[in-house]
């Protein structure tokens, strides 16, 4: 089966099949949202402290290996997915095509580039995935790229309380991105994914995770998988075509596209029946802009 009829199969399936989740509607006690915090914190401690120590010359595959020594380092064994770097207009998604193409890469870094790192690691059962994006110089076009996705942060809790499904999400977000002259990354994704739910339970949490060399699972550790097995892949994404529930916990990453370069974030949102909201805002595209 070629890649475009398998993508087309996915979002066939998921306009049908997304409805049927089983836990996804479970909300978190305040000692799981702790728990979310503290695994998110490590996440962007990881993206911050990398993100210093970049070089001009310095391949993705370098930065994704610093990522995960980081987090090894601070106590992470398992993750749901494995480190990325993303240099320069790689960040954009442009012509990547196949799977295995968006894993980092020998792809230098120079100095006028920007650059998105992603990581999601598991502490004590609780999963912080989070995106993000800086670059060595100034540069402005970024700044703006910048500006709006924290406009769009704001937008995206209300959204979610007005939307009947997750697929009306996905859509005005598109909508917003467009309008605002930036390319939808996302929809470049592998299933064009704006997120994907996060839970308490992940498998095996306390084990070192292991990468199977095959295609688009390659991305993912094999507690993850499990995961996707065990819930089906469908609840599990944020995709055009979700009609399932809204309730419980996201991890979003609107990722935009400017000239020649990508920019995004990625971070959970909880989202209950009269209140939705970002798990904190202690985080770096916040108190950087406020620095």
């Amino acid at each position: 089966m070629s890649l475009n009829a398998f993508e087309s199969l996915f979002h066939f399936s998921a306009k049908h099949l997304s409805s049927l989740s089983k836990d996804s509607s479970w909300l978190p006690s305040p000692a799981d949202l702790e728990g979310f915090r503290k695994a998110q914190n490590l996440a962007y401690s990881a993206a911050v402290t990398v993100s210093k120590e970049l070089r001009p010359g310095m391949t993705e595959k370098e930065a994704a290996k610093l990522l995960k020594s980081y987090l090894h380092d601070h106590g992470a064994r398992s993750f749901i997915h494995r480190p990325f770097a993303w240099f320069g207009d790689r960040s954009r998604f442009l012509n990547l095509g196949f799977y295995m193409r968006y894993l980092p890469s020998d792809r230098k870094l120079k100095e006028d580039d920007v650059y998105i790192l992603d990581v999601s690691p598991v502490v004590k059962g609780y999963t912080g995935d989070i995106g993000y994006t800086n670059s060595l110089s100034p540069h402005p076009e970024l700044t703006r790229a910048k500006n709006f996705l924290l406009e769009l942060r704001k937008e995206i809790p209300v959204l979610f309380l007005k939307a009947k499904t997750p697929g009306e999400v996905w859509r005005r977000v598109n909508e917003r991105v467009l309008e605002a002259g930036f390319a939808n990354c996302h929809a470049l994704y592998p299933f064009a994914v704006l997120g994907h739910r996060v839970y308490r339970k992940f498998p095996f949490a306390n084990f070192s995770s292991y990468l199977l060399p095959v295609s688009y699972v390659s991305w993912f550790s094999y507690q993850a998988l499990l995961s996707f097995s065990k819930r089906g892949v469908f609840p599990e994404t944020l995709t055009e075509e979700h009609k399932g529930e809204k309730l419980g916990l996201w991890a979003i990453e609107p990722h935009i596209g400017g000239n020649g370069f990508g920019a995004k974030f990625e971070e959970i949102i909880v989202v209950e029946k009269d209140r939705v909201y970002w798990l904190s805002d202690d985080v770096p595209h916040i108190t950087e802009q406020k620095g």
